[in-house]
């Protein structure tokens, strides 16, 4: 049996399918890759996914929100088995309509970035006004803010200790932990929290808000610098995935990819050496949110050494090295501490909890934390190295290295969650297509089908 041209046609629609003739393909897998190829229903479907994270929201608290209400959360608190279907619902007809779309455009079609915009911004403006959904980590942002602006440290005073209707809405997961975030990220969230006051809500409104900016902002940044603005507008600022981890989430993430864009705006033009100190400054500022900018900083050194641009990566690096060292100068080294705490846990579902379970139950628990801590960056270099030859020929080493090093590190990281894959995107956005967006499409909707209730585990 062999494949109808038809059927070839619809298969090399899909990213990252490779068309193989003779190969042997199911009738009812083409014909849904055919109707998601077609802009209208990938468009309507990707509608429904942002819609129905909208209902979750407009409807807490409840199992996959933060058990706080926002302007736009009018709706009478929904269910816990409901909230679950319409969760899993909404990730997954997001996941199909970016899909769809992506299809759409190998097919031809070339949507407008105005009305990319258009559509991605008035989704961005309803999700930041509904309770945070899908995890409970704003909460953790604004009971930082809140220990910061009333003048304790928030690296030594965990929200337990700070009490209050704050700490109430903290997942169990985290309500005991001091920040495990950057300074940076630390001044924002004090800043929302010292006009929200003793009004939680009012302070994760603000984050909210500040994250929609930041996200519309990478958006811009991107559509720029892209060689395809269109396809660097869908995958970004009308990538309902996105939307729905992001926006809706309200993660920090969004603030790493806002400076990863920048420092890559920056990088891809060679020359004069204030730009690379840019970059490494934007870098050192990713770095002083999360410490997992870093990676991009590693990527894009790497990627000059490649080149042998020896001075260049010099001066990045001094530059992000300056740059963190002054942000964390204020604070000073214990600032660090959670985060080597943290950095020993391993997410469920994941290959290393297996690795977990067998070492605890043979050699140990410390013995096995050391040797997991050792063995994922060697797996995630691995894995980096395998995905590299996959790029588009000719993409610049300071976007294809930075890229498939983050990439693999989502995919080989004992602590992954699908928000993660922020930093990976919009590298994404500014590649030529590539089988590489169907890998990180395909982990972010995983890490986003299992990780979604806030810490709290699945109720029915």
């Amino acid at each position: 049996m062999t494949v109808s041209k038809e059927q070839g046609a619809v298969t090399a629609a899909l990213p990252g399918v490779p068309s193989r003739p003779g190969t042997v393909r199911w009738a009812g897998a083409d014909r849904l890759a055919s109707a998601l190829a077609t802009p209208v229903t990938a468009v309507s479907v990707s509608v429904l996914g942002v819609l129905l994270m909208v209902l979750v929201g407009a409807s807490a608290p409840n199992d996959h929100t933060v058990a706080v209400r926002l302007p736009l959360s009018v709706l009478p608190p929904m269910s816990a088995g409901a909230s679950t279907l319409v969760m899993c619902g909404a990730i997954t007809a997001q996941a199909l309509g970016l899909l769809g779309m992506l299809a759409a455009t190998r097919r031809g079609w070339r949507p407008g970035v105005p009305r990319l915009f258009a559509a991605g911004t008035a989704a961005v403006l309803l999700c930041s006004s509904m309770t945070p959904t899908g995890s409970a980590d704003v909460a953790s942002y604004a009971a930082y803010g809140r220990i910061a602006a009333l003048g304790a440290d928030p690296y030594r005073v965990s929200p337990a200790d700070l009490g209050g209707s704050y700490a109430q809405l903290v997942s169990p997961s985290w309500l005991h932990t001091p920040s495990v975030y950057g300074p940076v990220a630390t001044w924002i969230q004090e800043a929302a929290a010292a006009v929200g006051g003793d009004r939680p809500w009012l302070t994760i409104w603000l984050l909210m808000l500040a994250n929609a900016a930041a996200f519309l902002a990478a958006g811009l940044l991107l559509v720029r610098v892209a060689e395809d603005r269109s396809r660097a507008a869908l995958l970004w600022v009308a990538n309902p995935v996105l939307i729905g981890q992001l926006v809706a989430g309200g993660h920090l993430d969004t603030f790493v990819a806002v400076l990863a864009a920048g420092a890559v705006l920056v990088s891809i033009r060679t020359g004069a050496w204030h730009r690379d100190a840019t970059a490494g400054v934007l870098l050192g500022l990713a770095c002083g949110l999360k410490v997992s900018a870093g990676l991009v900083v590693a990527g894009l050194i790497l990627a000059l050494l490649w080149e042998r641009a020896w001075a260049r990566a010099l001066r990045l690096s001094a530059a992000a090295v300056s740059t963190v060292t002054v942000l964390y100068a204020g604070y000073g080294l214990h600032a660090l501490a959670p985060l080597r705490a943290a950095s020993h846990l391993v997410s469920v579902p994941s290959l290393w909890q297996a690795v977990q379970h067998l070492g605890n139950s043979t050699v140990g628990g410390a013995v096995t934390e050391a040797a997991i801590s050792v063995a994922w960056p060697v797996a995630t270099i691995v894995i980096a190295r395998r995905l590299q030859p996959r790029l588009p020929q000719a993409t610049p080493l300071v976007v294809g290295i930075p890229f498939v090093l983050t990439l693999a590190w989502v995919l080989a990281a004992p602590w992954a969650m699908p928000w993660y894959s922020a930093v990976s995107w919009p590298f994404a956005a500014v590649l030529r297509r590539n089988a590489l967006v169907g890998w990180l499409l395909a982990a972010t909707t995983f890490l986003a089908l299992m990780h979604n209730t806030g810490g709290r585990g699945w109720s029915w």
